[in-house]
């Protein structure tokens, strides 16, 4: 969330609460599209019209931004570009979406086009749930680590109000899914996420964490913070620990 996420809604400007309808509303909606459409086509995605909405509401919304939950296990390195943290997350509840086109790029943002909307009004209570962030893509290598696997699956967390009772998407690819608790070590990263700076951060942070068997090889977690517009906004990548 890398990318048409919900990285690519701050600095955007904000919408009225009014619902959009006077000519200076539609000419800053118009101007929003017009950037997603610009994001979108550098991931090889088109950006249908009817995401015009849910981007403009979800822009009006971007500085409520519910953080995941979680507590610190552990951090490692003195300086923030070797550091490392180790983290536990608790079980929650997830809007999952699993995508396998030809590129990373193309999953995610298709993805989160689903999950925007359902976000925004395609649920059950017909109302804006809320943004979380990190916005999850689950990624698996090839057996020989030099490629990722064409699936990925994207991942929401439900806000806190919605955890007891998830509203049910109208999408039927959106999986509301319970996950179990999960103790991951996370290394943050900036700039892009392609296939290619994916498997350069993953090579990079087995270096620096050296041999072990106490994590996966074949299963990571990129987890997507910030507005793709900004040349060197954050990522994390996420090492996931084997259950003890």
């Amino acid at each position: 969330m890398a990318r048409i996420t919900l990285e690519d809604l701050e600095g955007l400007g904000e919408e009225p609460e009014d619902g959009g309808d006077s000519e200076d509303d539609q000419e800053e909606q118009g101007r929003l599209f017009a950037h997603w459409e610009v994001v979108a086509s550098t991931h090889r995605v088109s950006l249908p019209r009817d995401m015009a909405g849910p981007i403009a509401q979800m822009a009006r919304h971007s500085q409520a931004r519910e953080p995941v939950p979680y507590v610190s296990l552990s951090q490692h390195g003195k300086c923030e570009e070797a550091a490392y943290e180790e983290r536990q997350y608790p079980a929650g509840k997830w809007a999952c979406v699993t995508k396998g086109e030809p590129l990373y790029e193309q999953s995610i943002s298709m993805s989160f086009m689903k999950l925007m909307r359902y976000i925004c009004k395609e649920n059950s209570v017909g109302c804006y749930l809320g943004m979380t962030v990190p916005v999850l893509n689950e990624i698996h290598l090839t057996k020989d680590e030099t490629e990722l696997e064409r699936e990925v699956v994207t991942a929401y967390y439900l806000p806190a109000e919605f955890q007891q009772n998830p509203p049910v998407p109208m999408d039927p690819e959106i999986h509301i899914t319970e996950r179990a608790p999960l103790r991951v070590i996370t290394r943050v990263f900036y700039g892009m996420t392609t296939e290619e700076t994916i498997l350069r951060e993953i090579s990079l942070f087995w270096e620096l964490l050296g041999s072990t068997d106490t994590v996966l090889r074949e299963t990571y977690i990129v987890a997507s913070y910030e507005n793709p517009s900004i040349p060197q906004r954050r990522n994390e990548i996420w090492f996931i620990c084997r259950a003890e």
